[in-house]
């Protein structure tokens, strides 16, 4: 390790990283007076870490987290490296320019996890590793370097506050995954304040509870010197026993270091004595040299990392603003260098002001340096793109009294039995709800994922419907109770295409209910790109027994409202086989994901049989596909009162019968069945008037409209004004009751007697 080279490289990217910021806000003519804003302090503080990690320790296939505030060191790091085009370094914060968190899908350069929302994008290492062995496991990797892939975050310290940290760290399906590092940026501030109390002491107790190795960086080789000398370990106890507080305001007023660390120990005089012989400059740097600056530290962290069979937390010991004015700061966060502190720091770093976006030069050790690594690094993931051989139908027959729910779980029986290339491409994924969502007969066949060794038992004799039987070449996999950790797990199978070069058909079974809890996980899967498929059931109020937290109201609308997922919710059998099979193909051609929100409320399924079996299959399943078709309609040339009824999903059976009373009562109807308000309500954005809503409807267009969901009516409410009529949507908009399902719809007002009352009304009749 030339650690001179390294300090070298490490100024410029130090330099880089603030310019990228100080060019966005105060040179660069933005349209609005509002602040660009940037971290400066936050990047200078893992400028050290990132430089070791990418020109000393990264190997080809290691995959990095990088955190969300440290955005600019990254894409200085690309810039030198070859791989970011000079003219992004103006583009910070700008549209279609580098991004203010890394992204995988919208910077030029090449990330590897998105980042953004604290507490995710630190996470998603673990479940890409955790992808990583499934697919090991399945002997998925024909190259022998991608086998060797590590995987490595960098998040601040801040992160460790949030739940989904420790979520993730606990969840069984991490036991056996010992290619993780992660690397805390220890600089002991947030975003608003210094952190009052020295907290590391408790969370390694937490990663050590968690069977995980931990590692400090924290002394850089200054420290370790003065340790070494007559009564050194004062220096060393004061440093460990000073409150953050002290520390950080002893960082800004370095004149003040002889006065404080003899009062920090007991014995003042000898700690007098051991500081006399450096000057202020000597004793600042020596006060100052953690851990997470200095490359020997780092180094010999890092390589205790790779030894150990775990994985692995190195506390890196940083501070925020380091080498800038704004150390130690507490409110330093999002401090903006003035131009002429601008002036200092390209002086301290002997950089040209007339080139102040230039790399090194071509001769220089520094460039070749930069060379070596992009060759070094430069990944190549062939990628053996999965054949479409899914068919368009199962050509299964639906009878009988059936809930989706039901039909979801013999779909994916009859997946077990596709083409084997096809079928081993399959994985399913559960937090603990497998077999309440269905997933069964799957199991039965498949058998559960368990990369390490499982516990021989005696043979029971009881014979049961699940049998749980752990192989490593198993293709379910069961999580904890967390639906964060199952979006995380999901996102991360659904790009392993993208990292790894194989498509994966991940399909994730939770409650619907508890689609909210995931929601940050589930938004950072899609955004950063990933292809699965998710099922939500029971879907509206159909656990109603279980009482308001087991209802599910307002996952419509989560469902309409995010990009790139397809959301369905069909009513039968044949309508859900259409739309999986077709979302199986999205996945595999990375269009998009797929939710499909069900129920254990059953239907008859003859139903459909009846008033379908005439249409032309083709174009009702391409109806299907596009989100509604036109069940049926007793509108005649005689009819006076005329009506659109919208159906969506479980509430079919109600509207089927208020529609047949309503003819009796002389009111005539079209019955339209929503199956994808999603794709539904994006071909209207883009085609208007000349929308699949309006094709259906042909002359019906302009009528009265009422839709009935089992669900917030928020997700329905556009209809009206889409098609330009008058209109209603219900639903249910206010916590849940406990209680029998029938009981319930009355309450809501969305049985079959309330849909005909709320006819009446917009009819005013």
């Amino acid at each position: 390790m030339n650690v001179k080279l390294l300090e070298s490289i490490q100024d410029r990217v130090l330099w880089l990283s603030i310019q990228l910021v100080n060019h966005a806000n105060s040179v660069r003519t933005n349209r609005s007076d509002l602040k660009v804003g940037g971290h400066q302090t936050s990047s200078s503080s893992v400028v050290t870490i990132l430089t070791y990690l990418y020109f000393e320790f990264l190997e080809k296939y290691d995959f990095v987290s990088i955190k969300p505030h440290a955005s600019p060191v990254f894409h200085a790091i690309q810039y030198l490296l070859g791989n970011l085009d000079k003219k992004y370094l103006t583009t910070l914060r700008q549209l279609h320019g580098l991004q203010s968190y890394p992204s995988r899908t919208k910077d030029p350069d090449l990330v590897d996890f998105s980042g953004g929302s604290v507490g995710i994008g630190s996470i998603a290492p673990n479940f890409a590793a955790m992808a990583h062995q499934y697919m090991s496991d399945h002997s998925m990797f024909d190259n022998n370097e991608l086998n060797n892939a590590r995987f490595i975050s960098l998040l601040g310290d801040a992160e460790l506050d949030e739940g989904t940290i420790w979520e993730a760290i606990a969840d069984p399906t991490m036991q056996g995954i010992n290619n993780l590092i992660w690397i805390v940026d220890l600089n002991r501030q947030s975003l608003d304040r210094i952190i009052p109390n020295i907290r590391v002491k408790t969370w390694r107790q937490m990663f050590e509870a968690n069977d995980w190795n931990v590692v400090d960086a924290k002394y850089g080789k200054k420290l370790d010197n003065v340790f070494n000398l007559p009564n050194g370990e004062l220096m060393k106890n004061a440093i460990d026993d000073m409150p953050n507080e002290l520390y950080q305001r002893l960082l800004r007023k370095s004149e003040a270091l002889r006065e404080w660390l003899p009062k920090s120990v007991k014995n003042s005089s000898d700690m007098e004595k051991l500081i006399s012989d450096f000057d202020e400059n000597e004793l600042y740097d020596i006060f100052s040299n953690l851990g997470g600056h200095d490359f020997y530290s780092l180094d010999k962290a890092f390589k205790t990392a790779i030894n150990s069979d775990k994985p692995t937390v190195i506390f890196a010991y940083t501070l925020k603003g380091w080498n800038l004015p704004s150390v130690g700061d507490p409110q330093n966060h999002s401090v903006i260098l003035s131009d002429s502190q601008i002036d200092e720091l390209s002086e301290n770093l002997n950089i040209d002001k007339h080139n102040i976006w230039e790399g090194f030069p071509d001769e220089s050790p520094e460039n070749d340096k930069c060379n070596q690594i992009q060759i070094k690094l430069k990944r190549d993931v062939s990628k053996f793109l999965l054949d479409d051989n899914i068919p368009n139908s199962f050509e299964y027959d639906y009878k009988n009294l059936m809930s989706t729910q039901q039909i979801f779980g013999l779909m994916m029986t009859e997946n077990s039995r596709l083409d084997k290339n096809l079928r081993d491409r399959f994985v399913s994924i559960s937090p603990d709800v497998a077999s309440s969502t269905n997933l069964g007969g799957w199991i039965n066949k498949m058998s559960i994922w368990q990369s390490t060794q499982s516990t021989e038992l005696p043979e029971e004799d009881l014979i049961r419907a699940l049998n749980w039987k752990n192989s490593k070449t198993g293709q379910h996999i069961e999580l904890g109770i967390s639906e964060n950790n199952l979006f995380m797990a999901l996102g991360q199978l659904g790009l392993t295409e993208e990292l790894f070069g194989k498509t994966l058909i991940p399909i994730g079974t939770l409650y619907d209910p508890f689609v909210r809890r995931g929601l940050d996980a589930l938004f950072f899967g899609i955004y950063s790109g990933a292809k699965f498929i998710m099922i939500g059931t029971p879907s509206g109020v159909s656990l109603s027994p279980e009482g308001g937290l087991h209802q599910s109201m307002i996952t419509p609308s989560i469902g309409m409202e995010m990009p790139e997922l397809d959301y369905f919710e069909p009513a039968f059998g044949k309508e859900l086989e259409w739309i999986f099979l077709s979302g199986m193909k999205n996945v595999i051609s990375r269009k998009s994901s797929l939710y499909l929100r069900l129920t254990t409320s059953k239907l008859d399924q003859n139903i459909f049989n009846k008033y379908n079996l005439k249409k032309d299959s083709s174009k009702l399943r391409s109806d299907v596909l596009k989100g509604a078709y036109l069940f049926n309609s007793n509108i005649s040339d005689n009819s006076i009162h005329k009506i659109n009824l919208f159906s969506l999903g479980a509430i079919f059976n109600e509207v089927l019968i208020a529609q047949e009373e309503l003819f009796k009562e002389g009111i005539s109807s079209n019955l339209i069945n929503i199956t994808g308000p999603g794709p539904l309500y994006r071909d209207f954005q883009i085609n208007g008037s000349n929308s699949h809503l309006h094709s259906i409807l042909h002359d019906y267009h302009d009528l009265p409209s009422l839709g009935i969901i089992d669900g917030h009516p928020h997700s329905i409410s556009w209809l009206g004004s889409a098609l330009g009529n008058t209109s209603n949507s219900i639903g249910i908009s206010e916590f849940g009751q406990s209680g029998d399902q029938k009981d319930l719809y009355e309450y809501y007002g969305i049985d079959s007697n309330s849909i005909q009352e709320q006819v009446y009304k917009i009819l005013n009749l």
